[in-house]
């Protein structure tokens, strides 16, 4: 058993720090608008610490007509590496326009986003599959630096001296104990 919540905690260590390391910092990705059920698609960018984050999906005429639906979920992640879960946002809908916002944290570094699409046969496909659409911050931390519009030296405007989340530290911390408990097995 001790050995199993060792190699969980392994294994949820290494997926937030995947999920961080997999993006090209400061550069967004979003939706080719031809490859979704949607005809567009418009985001406030940068994401900023502390202010409304808003993401507007329209619904394309075909997907609209045969009573498709969607979910819209969020993952906002951490200049220290470590991401929330994901969050399905509750959404304003419009006709096909589909509306969501948000407040990031202070010292966040992205906000991820993905639509759910679900049609009238109980099918659902995931845009992107498998992976997420980024938002980069107004400051964000890659590689030893703070980088965007909002950083200053060796960090962000106006962020306080408590970063939330892990720090390298406890992390390290975590998996020495993690490890240790799976010894003694």
């Amino acid at each position: 058993m001790r050995t199993v919540i060792a190699l969980t905690l392994i294994a949820l260590l290494a997926v937030s720090t995947t999920s961080y390391a997999a993006k090209t910092a400061g550069q967004d990705n979003g939706p080719e608008a031809e490859d979704t059920p949607f005809e567009s698609y418009t985001v406030t960018t940068p994401s900023v610490s502390g202010e409304t984050w808003t993401l507007v999906v329209v619904m394309d005429e075909a997907h609209m007509s045969n009573n498709t639906t969607f979910e819209i979920s969020s993952q906002i992640c951490l200049n220290d590496g470590v991401c929330d879960p994901p969050v399905v946002q509750e959404l304003t809908i419009d006709g096909a326009t589909h509306t969501t916002s948000l407040t990031p944290p202070n010292d966040h570094s992205y906000v991820n986003w993905r639509v759910k699409a679900m049609y009238e046969d109980d099918t659902k496909d995931y845009f992107p599959y498998g992976s997420w659409y980024t938002v980069w911050s107004s400051c964000y931390y890659d590689d030893g630096s703070y980088y965007g519009p909002d950083a200053e030296g060796d960090g962000c405007g106006g962020e306080s001296e408590d970063s939330p989340g892990f720090t390298l530290i406890p992390a390290l911390a975590a998996v020495g104990l993690a490890i240790a408990v799976a010894r003694r097995d």
